[in-house]
């Protein structure tokens, strides 16, 4: 996830320094942006704006400035009071999709889904929604 502020600037320098970058580093580029993005940041090697770099994809959330770190902040809260479990699965899971086909972990995926159901996470989660109240994880 990437977030940033209004008065943000991106820029990719390489054509104008005749720095060459490696096939790794411009595929991630190419599978975030897509590959005319990509292109037009490395071929002109300008600086974007913020809202230039959400349209691409680069970024998730454009930010008014100064309120980047309250909404960081709150941000990683929302997300430490979610399921551990849950969070953790998709975490690996999403990694595995972007992995090359041959290299994809599809058994572990489908052990890390079928722990969320069996935990005591899950039977918490469904109880307190239930109840409406905030659930109480704790990651088994």
């Amino acid at each position: 996830m990437r977030v940033c502020t209004e008065g943000s600037k991106f820029a990719v320098p390489a054509a104008k320094l005749s720095l060459g970058y490696r096939y790794a580093g411009l595929k991630k580029l190419v599978d975030l942006v897509g590959p005319s993005f990509a292109k037009e940041i490395f071929f002109t090697a300008r600086q974007f704006t913020a809202a230039e770099a959400q349209t691409m994809g680069l970024v998730n959330r454009v930010l008014p400035d100064g309120e980047l770190e309250g909404y960081v902040k709150d941000y990683a809260e929302t997300i430490a009071g979610n399921a551990p479990l849950t969070v953790d699965s998709v975490k690996f899971i999403v990694a595995q999709a972007v992995a090359d086909e041959s290299k994809r972990d599809l058994k572990t995926c489908e052990a890390m889904v079928q722990a969320c159901f069996a935990s005591q996470d899950y039977i918490e989660g469904r109880k307190a929604f239930m109840e409406k109240r905030k659930p109480k994880f704790t990651g088994s």
